[in-house]
């Protein structure tokens, strides 16, 4: 199999990266004796790398952790936005951004952690060339990850975009060039990698697609790459809690070279920290 693989281009601005490093003494004199840090997460990856750091690494750093799992994408910012959680890790900045003005929120973009890279999965082609006239693709529904795949399909010479298109107003109408005339299917995210049994190719996102047990290496055919790419996922927390100490301790530890590590051997590429880039 051949797989491609481009970058997004870079339609934002990204974080600034903390360099790697062990959780600073004040820092980590600040979290002991404090409340457990209520984390909210998807499954994978951002549940198995919290469940890492917890057990690893957060009590030597005086941390407590407490993990809520979500399925989805929209929970785990409402629970934010609603105390019941003090930080979340799944989503990229746009995404977050965009809920915020969905829903009159203020949550905050305070580290990037890691890049799962999208991918266009299939179960009946090895290559995008083999993509024939006519090939139905599915596409995750949600506005942000859909331009997102939208973009991904174009640096594959899949498409063309119309110039100008802006991701705040986009629909599928601004494809200006299909010269194979795919037929896009718009489906809600988690149902994606289910609907490859369906389809031709679809766009799945890194954590369903890894909970579906789709295999990164034989099963992708188009992938993101970390270098200009705004959909790196981030560490997020309310506008009031960002000078939390044990948030700092708990970016501290997302960063550190042991957590990189942990990152770099379990997912081996599927999955890439923000401090490779």
């Amino acid at each position: 199999m051949r797989r491609a693989v481009f970058a997004v281009p870079a339609a934002l601005a990204l974080l600034a990266v903390s360099a790697c490093g062990a959780p600073s003494e004040n820092n980590t004199e600040a979290a002991e004796g404090e409340e457990p840090l209520v984390v909210g997460a998807t499954a994978v990856p951002a549940g198995d790398i919290l469940r890492f750091v917890e057990s690893e690494l957060a009590a030597e750093a005086g941390l407590s952790l407490e993990i809520h799992e979500y399925s989805d994408y929209i929970a785990p910012n409402a629970a934010l936005a609603e105390g019941q959680l003090d930080v979340n890790l799944y989503q990229h900045e746009p995404f977050l951004l965009e809920y915020n003005e969905g829903n009159d929120t203020d949550l905050v973009a305070v580290e990037q952690i890691y890049l799962p890279p999208l991918g266009l999965y299939s179960k009946s082609v090895d290559d995008i060339a083999d993509l024939a006239e006519g090939s139905e693709v599915a596409l995750p529904n949600d506005p942000t990850n859909e331009f997102r795949a939208l973009l991904l399909l174009e640096e594959g010479g899949l498409i063309t975009l119309a110039e100008g298109v802006d991701e705040a107003t986009f629909s599928l109408s601004d494809i200006e060039e299909n010269p194979r005339d795919l037929d896009f299917r718009e489906v809600e995210a988690a149902q994606l990698p289910r609907s490859l049994d369906d389809v031709d190719a679809a766009i799945v996102n890194n954590n369903y697609a890894q909970e579906a047990g789709l295999d990164f290496e034989n099963d992708s055919i188009l992938l993101e790459e970390f270098e200009g790419n705004p959909y790196v996922n981030i560490l997020a927390s309310r506008a009031d809690n960002t000078d939390d100490p044990r948030v700092e301790v708990l970016i501290d530890l997302l960063t550190s070279p042991d957590t990189v590590r942990f990152i770099e051997e379990t997912y081996e590429g599927s999955v890439i920290p923000a401090t490779a880039g």
